[in-house]
């Protein structure tokens, strides 16, 4: 995962897992003729709707069924969370929260501040995602600061995409494109399934954990950025690997990874309530 920049998270936290039975040569970042061929991306979307939270970036989000006067939700990554990184198999829901998050204009200004009320979902099993309520409604939040809610596409995105990842932390807007997806993507003692993987042009760093992936031609979040191969190293805490479906491991050096979001909106329901017994969601229980 990208460091966030706070003192209570250490890279001890969880050793590197044993993967037995795989063996790759890795495999440098930009290798392959679609690599080569990847066209700069410029950077499209605006600040709108991306928040600051004290070690990591954010977005105020809406589902497909929010309605305007919902709690409002910030989505942001699992291992951003305030208490520590979610253990494998961990899943917090409905836990009391009372964390601040610095709300961005369109031209990246503080718009002001909105407060959880709860940690709604969080886990590190099979995505890294966190959800959090605020106490303060959608249509609120548009009239007193002016800002508008990011909407969370259903679909599952497609390769080739050019995405923007917009980092509320820093301010900074990171352009390239979808360059596919990884079966399983293993870092320390975590694995990921269909994780979206970046072409070379994001190169995120720490404190962009959480930043919403958007699609530059819909301007709807399609993932939620969490990590990044810093070293080459080999499926370690801060060098993730991907493992595809016979277990064969490569790695990508310099390569940055975001997890899928659609698979949230099914467990949204009424009153923007996570309902993980809702039709179609696939997301991890407690």
């Amino acid at each position: 995962m990208h460091r966030p920049l706070a003192s209570f998270l250490t890279a001890a936290l969880l050793g590197a897992a044993a993967l037995t039975g795989v063996s790759a040569a890795p495999a440098a970042a930009g290798e392959g003729p679609d690599r080569a061929k990847a066209p700069a991306v410029k950077a499209t979307p605006s600040f709108e709707g991306t928040v600051a939270l004290s070690n990591c970036s954010g977005s105020v989000v809406k589902m497909p069924t929010s309605k305007p006067t919902d709690p409002a939700l910030v989505l942001s990554n699992g291992h951003c969370l305030e208490t520590g990184m979610p253990q494998p198999g961990q899943v917090v829901k409905d836990q009391p929260s009372s964390r601040s998050f610095t709300l961005l204009r369109a031209n990246g200004s503080n718009a002001g501040t909105v407060r959880a009320t709860k940690v709604a979902y969080a886990t590190m099993t099979d995505t890294d995602v966190s959800l959090y309520q605020v106490g303060t409604t959608y249509q609120d939040i548009e009239s007193r600061y002016g800002v508008r809610a990011l909407s969370v596409d259903a679909a599952h995105p497609a390769q080739g995409r050019a995405i923007t990842v917009v980092s509320g932390y820093w301010k900074e807007k990171y352009g390239c494109a979808i360059d596919g997806f990884a079966y399983r993507l293993k870092e320390a003692g975590w694995t990921m399934k269909d994780s979206i993987r970046y072409t070379s042009a994001c190169r995120t760093k720490g404190g962009t954990s959480g930043s919403p992936v958007i699609d530059n031609a819909t301007g709807k979040v399609v993932g939620v950025n969490n990590t990044l191969n810093e070293d080459g190293a080999r499926c370690t805490l801060n060098n993730p690997c991907e493992a595809d479906q016979n277990g064969q491991v490569t790695v990508r050096p310099g390569i940055g990874y975001g997890q899928q979001t659609y698979i949230i909106a099914p467990c949204v329901g009424e009153g923007n309530k996570i309902d993980l017994a809702r039709a179609g969601c696939t997301l991890p229980k407690p």
